[in-house]
């Protein structure tokens, strides 16, 4: 079904999440993996990139080494690229290598709704090729100490005799 499984992946817990289904996936379908990873230049910052050559190279050795060490296919890739062409240089990729479906990693976003499209659909708008989005990593809240009350207190001098 997919033997070239393109998976773009970023340095987060869903970079991770994604790395694991995609290990998953690739072990289930006998398939092989490139793993894509791009560096955003930042604005103004004169050819500087969000990270540096060797963060983005331990990225793509990381999720590449995982691959590998489940028995998978695998190699990786990283590449340099302004906020605007960032979909561009994951498209070229996966058309390049000829990949049959792209992977992409998932956030949760639950307090703020999202603005314009996502990655994941200007990829797949340049490509046509499947996309699939490994699930979003669970997050826990936080605990909250607060002290049992009773719900209703009736003041004394208040209370019907």
């Amino acid at each position: 079904m997919f033997a070239r499984i393109l998976l773009a992946v970023d340095d987060t817990e869903s970079g991770d999440t994604a790395v694991s289904f995609t290990s998953a996936l690739a072990r289930r379908l006998g398939s092989e993996v490139r793993v894509v990873h791009v560096n955003e230049l930042l604005v103004g910052g004169r050819g500087y990139g969000a990270e540096t050559e060797l963060e983005a190279m331990n990225v793509v050795d990381s999720a590449t080494a995982r691959l590998r060490g489940a028995g998978v296919r695998a190699d990786g890739v990283h590449y340099l690229a302004n906020c605007f062409t960032i979909d561009h240089r994951i498209a070229e990729s996966a058309l390049e290598w000829g990949a049959d479906v792209i992977v992409f990693g998932s956030k949760r976003r639950r307090h703020l709704p999202r603005f314009g499209t996502g990655m994941r659909e200007r990829v797949t708008a340049l490509t046509g090729l499947p996309a699939l989005t490994a699930p979003a990593p669970l997050k826990f809240g936080r605990k909250v100490n607060r002290r049992l009350e009773p719900a209703s207190r009736v003041p004394e001098e208040t209370a019907v005799s």
